[in-house]
């Protein structure tokens, strides 16, 4: 490993650390160390980060905010590459946005409508990258990245890009082909948005923004939704029906605002939430006979 620091160092990809704790680059603030931590400055040090990493057969990863990540206690074996400054360019012509995988999907809802184009009103409140809600299929109030993505530009393993068009990318409920069929990431996305009344616009995506800030724990550090909605029922009735609002292992807790959000009450590991998590989805089967599976993305080491 540290030759392959030193040569991502020699390379001047970014910064790079090492033992980097997750807990620091986690909307539920935990996670432990990464062995490398690497943040490109600029597309050309991504592209030279996985060419090397590759050469030393070391597995890696990509991040955004971490938004929908849960990072086990023991950390991340091998490389884990975040995108963020330096891949967050934004060209915006007519009513197509093409911007770059580490851009805030928050700043970009909010960019757009202040500019009369409509489509993206649903992503005003969800704190993640373009990169990312693209790559899980990122989604709130009805809509999802899917219903306007255009194309996405992909890094493959293999250190080719390709723009892949809406049905290349495979999407389906919080899925996409990235996900297990073709490891990539996301570096940037064509969006087609529609034209409309600028002030309605901005004022949709504030009502989400104050749906989401009045029954979500924004609070708390959490990950986001934690299962699935089994539909056409929904995780976050089921657990709140089970009387399951508030029950705490150690520091994680079933926030009393969302039954579908597990937050970090304080001091909370990720052995807490998994176990949590576990109890939830027994006591769901147990009661319900449905069988719940997590949204939020689970790594590292057991």
């Amino acid at each position: 490993m540290e030759k392959l620091r030193e040569e991502l160092l020699q390379a001047n990809v970014g910064t790079v650390k090492e033992n980097e704790r997750m807990a620091s680059h986690t909307t539920i603030k935990i996670g432990g160390p990464a062995d490398l931590f690497v943040e490109p400055k600029h597309i050309d040090g991504l592209k030279k980060t996985i060419e090397i990493v590759r050469k030393y057969n070391v597995p890696w990863r990509a991040i955004g905010r971490g938004s929908n990540l849960l990072v086990r206690d023991g950390g991340i074996e091998g490389v884990v590459v975040k995108l963020g400054e330096g891949l967050d360019d934004l060209y915006i012509h007519d009513t197509e946005v093409t911007v770059g995988g580490g851009y805030s999907l928050i700043k970009l809802a909010t960019v757009i409508s202040k500019q009369g184009l409509s489509g993206l009103e649903f992503a005003g409140g969800i704190p993640g990258t373009v990169g990312g809600a693209v790559y899980m299929n990122a989604g709130a109030h009805g809509s999802d990245m899917s219903r306007i993505v255009k194309k996405a530009q992909i890094l493959f393993e293999d250190g080719t890009i390709e723009w892949l068009t809406n049905e290349e990318m495979e999407f389906s409920y919080r899925t996409s082909v990235l996900q297990k069929k073709r490891k990539g990431i996301c570096i940037a996305a064509t969006l087609e948005m529609k034209k409309g009344n600028r002030d309605e616009i901005v004022a949709a995506m504030q009502k989400n923004k104050d749906y989401r800030r009045e029954t979500q724990p924004w609070n708390y550090p959490c990950a986001g939704s934690i299962f699935r909605n089994p539909l056409p029922q929904y995780a976050g009735q089921l657990i709140e029906q089970a009387g399951l609002k508030g029950y705490t292992i150690g520091g994680a807790k079933i926030s009393e605002q969302h039954a579908n959000f597990i937050v970090n009450a304080g001091g909370a590991t990720a052995n807490d939430v998994l176990e949590l998590i576990d109890y939830v989805k027994k006591t769901i089967h147990d009661l319900y006979g449905v069988s719940l599976q997590t949204e939020v993305e689970i790594v590292g080491r057991k």
